[in-house]
């Protein structure tokens, strides 16, 4: 099942960054993971406004996710980051198509009440 590995980043030394994000695309592609989001724009439709970078990277599953945060090559790249900005990383398994499949179906069987 794919996870994803989702990422909230201030950035405090846009340069330093920039050489950080110019290394991770290699090494996130040998783990298997893809890019889904990478900072694009951001529209807050609910809540406190969101002012981070986010960035979404999709992996084959948790543990590919986890062994491309934990790798050499990754900590390499990361050591760049360093003071470059702050960021929270998280992993969430990713939502299985049949599960999705079963919650749709049921959700139609339904209508909203008057």
């Amino acid at each position: 099942m794919p996870a994803y590995l989702i990422v909230r980043v201030t950035i405090d030394r846009p340069e330093a960054y920039q050489e950080y994000m110019r290394h991770t695309p290699r090494v996130i592609n040998r783990h298997g993971g893809r890019m889904i989001v990478r900072g694009g724009e951001v529209e807050t439709l609910e809540g406190p406004e969101e002012k981070h970078r986010i960035v979404i990277i999709e992996f084959p599953s948790k543990e590919a996710a986890q062994a491309f945060y934990h790798s050499e090559d990754y900590q390499k790249a990361k050591h760049i980051r360093e003071g470059a900005g702050q960021g929270q990383f998280v992993i969430v398994d990713g939502y299985p198509q049949d599960t999705w499949q079963a919650a749709v179906a049921q959700s139609d069987a339904l209508t909203f009440g008057a």
